[in-house]
This record gives C-alpha cells, structure tokens and sequence, in this order.
C-alpha cells in the first residue's frame, strides 16, 4: 500500500485516486460498480493506490472497458494512467488519436447484442466524431441500452444532466457543502442545450471525510452527480467544456436518430 501526500491547491492526483473520485458519486447510489461505496469514498480521500483500488475500478462494467481500450489505443500500459482516467472522465485530446474505424469495431462487439436493431442508430455517432469518453456514454450509449429508464425515479432530463461530467464555479463553502455557480442541461422539445449558470449546493465530504480541500471563491470544480470530484486548472476546464459542446453537437444535429432526443420526444 502507498499512501500519497494531502492533496494541496494545485496538486497532481494520479490516476486510481482520480478514478475513485469520480466513480463515488454514482456508485454510492447503487448505479454502478460494486457495492463497496465506503471503500471508493476512502481511496479518493487518502489518495491509497493498491491492488484493492484497482480491483474496484474492475468491477465497474460501464467504465473499465472504456479505460481498457483507450490505453491499448494509445499505447498506454495501465488503464488507470492518469492520462488515460482524465481523457475518459474529461474527454481529453488524448481521444482524438484513437482511430475511428478501431473505436467503432469495440463498441459494435459490446453493444451491439444489447442494443439488437438500435444499433446502426447508436453507431451514427461514431463517423460524426464520437470519442469513448464518458460523455459519449451518456448521451449516446445510455438511450439505447436502456439506462435512461433504469435510473429510478429520475427524468431523462435530470439523469442526463447528473451523469454527466459538469464544471462548476466555487461561490461559498461551508463545511461538507459547497455552493457553486454552474449551467444545467436544458431541454427546448428538440434539442439540449446547456442554460445560464444558476447556484447549486454540491457535496465536497460527509463528516468532514472528501476530495477536495481548501476551496476558495473563484475556483472552478469538477461535479459527478451532487458531488465535487477534482479542482479544476484552466486546461482541464478547457478540455471538459470543449467535450461536452463536440458531444452535445453530434447529439443534437449530426446523429439522425439522437437518442435522448427519441427517449424525451
């Protein structure tokens, strides 16, 4: 077991923590991964690598796979890289140098026999540009595996705008809360669309146990659900803005059959 550093303003968290980070939130309400929520709340706080993290990060059948097949398409050795874990969570560059033709034949072998004929509607995302982040599953893949409905009790609209990976600019904290500034999704009857930032109250910790410390006004966070996953520098907000806007584009006009569209409409 290695124990690393408290994590201070600024500071680098390596790949397995990040990945518990923004692995909790869902988690912890029992939607994916194992049932061991307290174990990823203690990983992302303590920042622990061992062999128990990853095991864990194994156990989620939506996530894996995708951390899988970027490091073997780019060439990385470990699936829990940090550069591998930011470019599936934030959508980053590292995407754009996987081949389509490569990313289109894995996700015909692992969804297509759930999806039966849904598929060639899922599989028009892939030459509009799709990338195997985690924005790409959940507004391409949850509509037509069905997981739009599974989340229970919860609008498309709302599940949508949760699942998501969203950014979000500190206003207050106090204690185990936070209340930051940032845009929801939004639904006009024919596309999505992100509205004008409005304040939230998001989760930073439960009984003083969480991700991120020391949080000023100003600062921008990463949000999974109702919880801060990671501080964000000006190129990770960069990224994550800039995958969120290519993937709503495909979404709303390149798909001819978008499916949160067709699950809402």
């Amino acid at each position: 077991m290695q124990t690393l550093p408290h994590q201070a303003s600024g500071a680098v968290v390596d790949g397995p923590t990040l990945f518990a980070r923004y692995a909790y939130p869902p988690n912890q309400r029992g939607y994916c991964g194992p049932a061991d929520h307290q174990s990823l709340l203690e990983y992302g706080a303590a920042r622990v690598v061992d062999p128990g993290l990853e095991q864990l990060a194994r156990g989620f059948a939506g996530a894996w796979p995708y951390l899988a097949f970027i490091a073997q398409a780019v060439g990385i050795g470990d699936p829990l890289d940090r550069r591998v874990v930011s470019g599936y969570w934030l959508g980053t560059r590292l995407l754009d140098r996987i081949d389509m033709a490569v990313f289109g034949n894995a996700l015909q072998d692992r969804f297509r026999p759930k999806t039966g004929s849904s598929w060639p509607f899922l599989a028009e995302a892939i030459p509009a540009g799709a990338v195997p982040s985690h924005s790409f599953h959940v507004f391409e893949v949850y509509p037509w595996v069905g997981l739009l409905e599974s989340y229970r009790g919860g609008h498309p609209l709302h599940i949508l705008d949760r699942c998501r990976i969203r950014w979000g600019e500190v206003v207050t904290t106090s204690g185990d809360q936070v209340v930051v500034r940032s845009q929801p999704l939004e639904w006009d009857g024919a596309v999505l669309c992100l509205g004008p930032a409005v304040e939230e109250t998001a989760t930073r910790a439960l009984g003083g146990l969480g991700f991120v410390d020391d949080l000023r006004p100003g600062e921008w966070v990463s949000l999974h659900w109702d919880w801060v996953c990671d501080r964000l520098d000006a190129s990770q907000l960069a990224d994550l803005r800039r995958s969120t806007a290519h993937q709503l584009r495909i979404t709303n006009r390149t798909a001819g059959h978008p499916g949160p569209a067709m699950t809402m409409g």
